[in-house]
């Protein structure tokens, strides 16, 4: 390591040596170790000395690398933690034998200083200091941190107090800032993590003293401390000067502040504070929680219910209205989607989740669509952009008299603004083109992620997804030609779709095989399939997803045509130059919906009508930064209700994922959102009126989304899908057909990455990933554990530190851990353990029910060519409209060192700017990618 290298860190960072002393991190120290540890094992000759050299400055620059990552907010680590890492460095590199002698080294060493304690124990313990921000040197007040300690672990089972206090006291010195204080048994409880998962929910709650301690000193004043026992009776007193605060501070709308504000603080539920896992509260910490000047002052709380008064604020009753808003949002019933939660009751309430747009074949338009999606992803929007108008490379530009470059030029430009407006700083911009499979740069558009090739043409951070034709699947199926075009000589072939669109392509088709088209080329279907489905894999882009069934489902087809879906593949709504769909989400946690007897659909029933109520009062409170959104929405009124801890609900039912009784599950529990989605909407249509372009629709023909699937299904000649129902669908279809609907869409199943995370269940639809492994995202690393898992384990008393070794071997599987019970491998079986035929068999089970669609990833654990093939022509022949990720496993597993403190970095306050990929996929493929958030 350069020594000016080591010099920047020796004053940047320090180390807390055994004694209590802190000193000046020195890298140096590590290398003269490690040669020491590689001389004395391999010998000392000039050749053995060079060689050492070599692997010492690479090892050393590796665990400065990752001691750095995971330093704490002091900027501290113990002589042990950098110990641990030159440990793992070595086992790392396969440096066994000097592995071992270090290993052996550090015990004889732990042994000489057990007996120096031993024979001084009777001396008094010394006293410590902290620092105040000031310089002022207090007491370090022990007494204080066990209670905070003892408070986080009352009530929870299998955890230690003392083991929390013990590991937090080796981390204390003389001089210990308020912030390291706070933050060293947070550190302490996290890394128990792995071996009982009740911790995550001992970290969240000392997560919450640090956060109490931040919000109450910038409010009241420096140093204000109070414990959650203390907070349960100042929490309205608090609440009533962080809204004055807030408004001040210009982050919260002063309308707010017009609220009765002691009926509104009456009704918070301190004690809902203590539901959280360590993930979901430090990704509210990190990233939604409201702040000033560095200073994060939102307790959750005031965020729930700051978020309730935003979308309650055109209720006629608006205090009412606020808390039943708040009861929901807070007990995790039902979670908003992530810019409803950055944004309502601040300023600027852009509360929508996604935006479709189509960019037409001009340079204007084209420019002022790259401009609209920088307005769009400000406030925190995802885009989906149609780019199947833009003529092709090669076609004739009459303006110049030259030859037009085709789409990708344009997509680059498109790319590189998404990076340039990051949303803030909370996430990058995110977007995905979509391209129609006639598009005659269509293989263009295939490489746009390949990592080979003329990187001017490459969209390396934007997504891209195939929007295709049944036309095109049933020439794959018959093995037949297809033929491209450029848009500019096929105009109408934009907004065509089934046998429309058939007669007018085969028309160009006959045109081109008499040379009377400009630009043209025929390609073998199966060929390009394969091509497509070749870069799915290798790149993980373009998706598929399925233009005809998008459109013949649409209840709004009698206004426009879907020319795309969204960021995240489940927004299926109507584009054109005048009219930028946009959707507002939230999704239901299934998992609070089941108990092990039964699946509640009466409370379940009563999420949906006050969500339903929420989503829809965003229309009209929503930010809208162009125009075209404006006029889309109020137009159309679309909502997406999803669902999301289908996998908990599962587990908590006793149902494998991977069987005939999880189909019938997503079935029947899609079918009571469905129902009850459409009868809220019914309903809010009687109070407050049908929406503008109601007349016309399916909706007003009484076909709904059941109904719809059977018009596919004589499109397509059949359509091997169960259409059964168990609920009254034709007294609701009376119902909407003479009352309305509020909404022209009710439904879209979302990937929600991260408000799954808050709430602490599984993502959407999702199979689990692993029983125990590592999440990344933009909050850092969190280690994972199937709490649920574990409960079973120790009932049968197969919990215990080798069942946790295994586990991490094993890559989270438990199918190949032999004490483990059969019954148990079958319920937790991870998504690589199941075939993808099932979670596209539940998908379309689901799909029946829903009028827009849903975020679909397939698991492949062992790809080929022909597996690919299968999987995706049976989403399309079960009727399916898109699909989003392709998830293959990759040569990176989950980390197998036993050391403690391995669980990724250590910093629980401050985010970084990016994030690693999860473990087990590949680059193109990593499960909660920060930029995939944008939906949810």
């Amino acid at each position: 390591m350069p020594s000016g290298t080591s010099a920047a860190l020796a004053s940047a960072y320090q180390v807390i040596r055994r004694n209590g002393a802190v000193t000046p991190f020195d890298a140096s120290k590590i290398a003269v170790a490690l040669t020491k540890a590689f001389l004395a094992v391999e010998g000392s000759s000039a050749a053995a000395s060079r060689r050492v050299h070599d692997i010492v400055a690479d090892l050393t620059g590796q665990i400065v690398a990752g001691l750095t990552r995971r330093a704490d907010a002091g900027r501290t680590f113990h002589i042990e933690d950098v110990q641990d890492q030159v440990e793992l460095a070595l086992m790392r590199g396969e440096h066994h034998k000097v592995a071992r002698a270090y290993v052996l080294y550090r015990e004889d060493r732990a042994r000489e200083r057990a007996a120096a304690s031993s024979a001084v124990a009777s001396a008094a313990a010394p006293t410590l200091a902290m620092s105040l921000p000031d310089g002022t040197r207090v007491p370090l007040d022990l007494a204080r941190l066990e209670a905070v300690v003892g408070e986080a672990v009352s009530g929870l089972a299998d955890v230690s107090a003392d083991t929390i206090l013990g590991e937090t006291r080796r981390n204390l010195y003389d001089g210990i800032g308020e912030d390291e204080l706070a933050l060293a048994p947070i550190l302490a409880a996290r890394t128990l993590i792995e071996s009982e998962p009740n911790y995550a929910k001992v970290s969240a709650r000392l997560l919450l003293d640090k956060l109490r301690c931040e919000a109450l000193s910038f409010l009241v004043r420096r140093s204000e401390q109070a414990t959650q026992a203390e907070m349960a009776v100042r929490y309205a007193e608090y609440f009533r000067a962080y809204v004055a605060r807030g408004i001040v501070e210009q982050l919260i709308d002063p309308e707010l502040g017009h609220f009765d504000l002691e009926r509104i603080a009456a009704a918070l539920l301190p004690e809902r504070d203590l539901q959280f896992d360590y993930l979901g509260l430090q990704t509210l910490y990190d990233r939604y929680f409201l702040h000033a000047r560095g200073h994060r002052f939102e307790l959750p709380q005031a965020f729930f219910m700051r978020v309730a008064m935003g979308l309650a604020l055109r209720e006629v009753d608006r205090e009412a209205r606020a808390i039943e808003f708040y009861q929901l949002l807070s007990s995790f019933d039902f979670m908003a989607s992530t810019p409803t939660l950055f944004n309502a009751g601040t300023l600027r309430p852009q509360l929508s989740s996604c935006f479709l747009t189509t960019v037409p074949d001009d340079l204007d338009g084209i420019f002022k669509s790259v401009k609209d999606n920088a307005l769009l992803a400000k406030y925190s929007g995802g885009l989906g952009n149609d780019w199947t108008r833009v003529r092709g490379l090669g076609a004739h530009i009459k303006g110049t008299n030259g030859e037009s470059q085709g789409v990708v030029p344009f997509l680059k430009v498109a790319n590189d603004t998404a990076i340039a407006v990051n949303q803030g700083g909370k996430r990058k911009g995110a977007v995905c083109a979509y391209l129609e499979t006639w598009h005659v740069d269509i293989e263009k558009f295939l490489d746009l992620r390949k990592n080979t090739g003329d990187d001017r043409r490459r969209t390396h951070d934007m997504n891209t997804a195939n929007w295709v034709p049944d036309l095109f699947m049933e020439r794959v199926e018959a093995n037949g030609t297809w033929t491209l075009f450029s848009p500019d000589e096929t105009p109408d072939l934009h907004d065509l779709y089934g046998t429309a669109f058939k007669a007018a392509y085969e028309a160009y088709e006959a045109r081109a095989g008499r040379g009377e088209m400009q630009v043209s080329r025929q390609v073998r279907a199966v060929d390009l399939w394969r091509r497509m489905l070749t870069m799915l894999f290798e790149t993980g882009h373009p998706w598929i997803t399925f233009k005809d069934p998008c459109n013949i489902r649409s209840p709004q087809r009698h206004v426009g045509v879907v020319h795309s879906s969204n960021l995240c593949t489940e927004i299926t709504l109507n584009t054109s130059d005048e009219e930028v769909a946009v959707c507002n989400l939230g999704s239901v946690n299934l998992a609070a919906h089941v108990t092990a007897e039964r699946f509640d659909g009466e409370r379940l029933a009563r999420t949906v009508r006050i969500a339903m109520r929420m989503l829809d009062n965003v229309v009209d409170i929503n930010f809208y930064t162009i125009p075209e959104a404006r006029r889309s929405n109020l137009k159309h009124r679309p909502v997406g209700l999803g669902i999301m801890g289908f996998q908990d609900a599962l587990q908590t039912l006793r149902i494998a994922y991977a069987s005939e009784a999880a189909v019938r599950f997503a079935d029947e529990s899609m079918e009571t959102v469905s129902f009850h989605a459409i009868s809220a909407s019914c309903d809010l249509a009687a109070e407050r009126g049908r929406y503008p372009s109601f007349e016309g629709s399916l909706w007003s023909k009484g076909v709904l989304p059941i109904d719809s699937i059977e018009d596919l299904a004589q499109r397509r000649g059949g359509l091997d899908l169960d259409r059964s129902t168990t609920m009254d669908w034709e007294s609701l279809r009376a119902r909407v057909t003479s009352i309305g609907m509020r909404n022209s869409n009710t439904m879209a199943i979302a990937p929600t990455a991260t408000i799954s995370n808050i709430c602490g269940v599984s993502q959407s639809i999702e199979p689990a990933y692993q029983n125990l492994f590592v999440k990344s995202n933009m909050s850092g690393d969190f280690t994972v554990v199937n709490a649920a898992l574990v409960h079973d384990l120790k009932a049968r008393g197969l919990w215990d530190e080798l069942m946790v070794s295994d586990l991490k071997y094993y890559d989270g599987s438990v199918g190949s851990i032999d004490r483990i019970p059969d019954d148990l491998k079958v319920l937790y079986a991870t998504a690589f353990e199941i075939e993808p035929s099932w979670l596209i068999e539940a998908a379309a089970r689901r799909q029946k029910w829903i009028d827009q669609a849903q975020s679909l990833n397939l698991y492949v654990a062992n790809p080929s060519g022909r597996k690919l093939d299968e999987t995706y022509r049976l989403a399309w022949r079960r009727g399916l409209k898109t699909t989003y990720y392709l998830r293959s496993r990759s040569a990176t597993h989950v980390e197998k060192s036993t050391l403690k403190g391995t669980d990724g970095k250590l910093n629980a306050v401050s985010a970084p700017v990016a994030a690693a990929p999860e473990a087990g996929f590949g680059p193109a493929c990593s499960i909660n990618d920060p930029e995939c958030e944008a939906c949810q």
